[in-house]
C-alpha cells in the first residue's frame, strides 16, 4: 500500500509529464527512496495510480538498474565494469571488494550494511576504476584506498 506522502509525492510529478505512465521510473524511485526498495504491493499500487500493468512496471524496474525489487543494504556499492574500469583493474578492484565483503556481486553481506552490484559505466573514464556508495562516486581506486572508502559508511 503507498502511503499518504508517497501517493502525494508521485502525484506532484504528474504536471512534469505528458501523462501519468511517464512517471512510472520518478514513482519507482520515490516508493525506493523511503522503503528502501520496490515491493510487489507498492508497484500495484503504482500501476493502479498510474494506469499500467504490473508486468509493465517491473519491465521498467527490471530494465533500469536502479530500481530495487529485493531488499538491498543500507549502502549500495555500484562498481564500473566499463571497457575503461577494466583497463585500468576494475576486475582487481571487484575482486578486493568482494574479498573484503565476503560477498559476491548482486548479493548483500549479512549484517545487511552493503550490498555490491555491477553498473555499466560511471562516467569518470579519467578516474578509472571508478565506484560509487549510495550518491558518493569514488575515483582511482586501489585497494587500500577502497579499505578507507568503506571505513565512512556505517
Amino acid at each position: 500500500m503507498l502511503s499518504p506522502e508517497e501517493r502525494a509525492e508521485i502525484e506532484a510529478e504528474f504536471p512534469h509529464y505528458p501523462n501519468r505512465k511517464a512517471v512510472c521510473i520518478d514513482a519507482m524511485k520515490i516508493v525506493q527512496k523511503r522503503r528502501g526498495w520496490v515491493p510487489d504491493e507498492a508497484l500495484a499500487d503504482i500501476g493502479e495510480l498510474l494506469g499500467m500493468s504490473i508486468a509493465d512496471l517491473d519491465g521498467v524496474a527490471t530494465f533500469y538498474n536502479l530500481i530495487f525489487r529485493r531488499p538491498v543494504g543500507r549502502h549500495v556499492i555500484y562498481v564500473c565494469d566499463s571497457v575503461s574500469c577494466w583497463i585500468m583493474g576494475s576486475d582487481r578492484q571487484c575482486g578486493h571488494l568482494s574479498e573484503r565483503l565476503g560477498i559476491q556481486l548482486g548479493e548483500t553481506t549479512p549484517d545487511g550494511r552493503f550490498t555490491l552490484i555491477p553498473i555499466v559505466c560511471l562516467g569518470a573514464c579519467d578516474h578509472a576504476p571508478v565506484m560509487m556508495i549510495d550518491d558518493d562516486t569514488h575515483f582511482d581506486l586501489t585497494p587500500a584506498r577502497i579499505d578507507r572508502i568503506l571505513e565512512r559508511y556505517p
